[in-house]
């Protein structure tokens, strides 16, 4: 008889029904539910999987009674749906998880003699067994958060060399446009970039005249979203259109941003000459077109195809700046209105960081950098930005005081408690502007695929550091 057709011909029938449950789960079961059935999901693919096996496979029977016994630990009673992910079910992911540690500390006693590990990788995997979640943390942040000082010197003089070369040009090709100094800015200067230094931003600030300007907040426009704000044109009866350098991008009465973004892509994205900027830079320079930013990509070497080292991206960013507020001028955050500019809270919520973390020498910087790192590397949390991540810190601080480098490992599964709290919300709201939600940019899939992580995390936070 053949085991092998009988059992696909059967996961046929037995797929659709199951993809039929999944992609309707969290709409009847939550977030919780769906990550419940999941993980039942995974019960029935090992009991089919295990009843096709052929027939000398050893214990077949003992097997199949444990797979029986699985799938009744994950019965669908409301009861343990909503406490099955801490009992049962979670129990069964900590019993398989720490099965892997223990196949990988007897491993280099199964190998034959020819194959033995070295005496320094068999203390390397020895310690990974033994190491405390704090411990690991430690070694996730050196090993795979953080960035290495030559690899950001190098990042921050390429933007700066870029920085230098599009101010010259401006200032030759558009000497009456009335720009501030640029600057390199972003996660780059503020130590919070992680992994790789594979971006970096250049701010352009625009000059108004605080005469014929006014800076709307965005609860005070028709918009009424607190991000959106406008910049209206005043005293035009004393100072008529025409008087400002920046009246010719005036729509109803406000300045567009985007058509200042318009206005930059074709002046500069379109016009320098980047070929003579690669040359200058020993470098290929050329700018990322029919995207809704100003990017530029930047590859060692002359070549840079042939080039082993990962590209720098670095986008130019024009904004407005008013006491502690600033507007950047992004289209695509703020479509479809084309007049709106974007309230940017990163450097406050940056600037909030750094004093607490002064105040009591804490870790939350040091925390939200292992966050950062764990979301980029992980396919299942890539969807989720630095903003909700530093927030999510943010309100945790005004419950939690102690955040010194011994309760790192506290701290970080505590973060892992709460952010699963805000996704089965589905809100998690900034710090600085409750109205304001974090999480509305995902999709219910994107929700669904963070739970199942996160809960498997709670139990076992390792997961999340491999």
């Amino acid at each position: 008889m053949n085991f092998q057709g009988s059992r696909r011909r059967g996961e046929d029938g037995v797929t659709m029904v199951i993809d039929f449950l999944l992609s309707n789960a969290r709409l009847v079961l939550g977030v919780g539910g769906a990550a419940m059935l999941g993980i039942a999901t995974l019960v029935v693919k090992r009991l089919i999987e295990r009843a096709g096996r052929a027939a000398d496979d050893e214990k077949v029977e003992q097997k199949m009674a444990e797979s029986w016994e699985e799938l009744s630990l994950v019965s669908s009673s409301p009861t343990l749906l909503k406490k099955g992910i801490k009992g049962v079910v979670m129990k069964h992911v900590a019993k398989a998880t720490r099965q892997q540690k223990a196949d990988l500390c007897q491993q280099h006693q199964t190998l034959p003699l020819e194959v033995q590990p070295k005496p320094e990788s068999k203390s390397k995997r020895l310690q990974l067994c033994v190491l405390s979640l704090q411990d690991r943390l430690q070694q996730y942040y050196h090993t795979r958060a953080a960035l290495a000082p030559h690899e950001v010197q190098r990042a921050q003089s390429l933007a700066l060399d870029i920085c230098t070369e599009i101010q010259g040009f401006l200032h030759s090709r558009h000497p009456d446009m009335p720009l501030g100094e640029m600057s390199l800015g972003g996660s780059l200067l503020d130590d919070l970039q992680v992994v790789s230094a594979d971006h970096a931003c250049l701010l352009v600030p625009l000059q108004l005249e605080a005469s014929l300007w006014r800076l709307i907040p965005g609860e005070e426009t028709l918009l009424t979203h607190p991000l959106h704000w406008m910049v209206r044109r005043v005293n035009l009866e004393y100072f008529p259109r025409g008087r400002s350098y920046w009246d010719r991008y005036l729509v109803g009465g406000y300045l567009s941003a985007e058509s200042v973004m318009n206005m930059f892509s074709k002046g500069v994205m379109e016009t320098i000459n980047w070929p003579s900027i690669s040359s200058t830079l020993d470098c290929l320079v050329r700018p990322v077109l029919g995207g809704p930013d100003l990017r530029v990509e930047i590859r060692p070497g002359s070549q840079g195809a042939n080039s082993t080292e990962p590209p720098l991206f670095i986008s130019m960013l024009p904004l407005l700046r008013e006491e502690d507020v600033a507007l950047t001028c992004q289209p695509e955050l703020t479509s479809p209105w084309v007049n709106a500019w974007h309230l940017s809270l990163y450097p406050w919520e940056t600037q909030r960081l750094a004093q607490l973390d002064s105040a009591d020498n804490g870790c939350r910087r040091h925390t939200l950098k292992i966050l950062k790192a764990v979301c980029k590397l992980n396919p299942a949390l890539r969807a989720l930005e630095a903003a909700p991540l530093a927030n999510l810190i943010l309100h945790l601080s005004d419950s939690e005081s102690d955040w010194s480098e011994v309760s790192l490992d506290v701290r970080f599964q505590q973060c892992i408690t709460e952010l699963i709290g805000y996704l089965e919300q589905g809100a998690l709201h900034s710090y600085f502007k409750p109205a304001v939600n974090l999480l509305s940019s995902l999709s219910e899939d994107q929700v669904d695929q963070m739970g199942f992580m996160l809960y498997c995390a709670v139990s076992e936070p390792e997961i999340l550091l491999i």
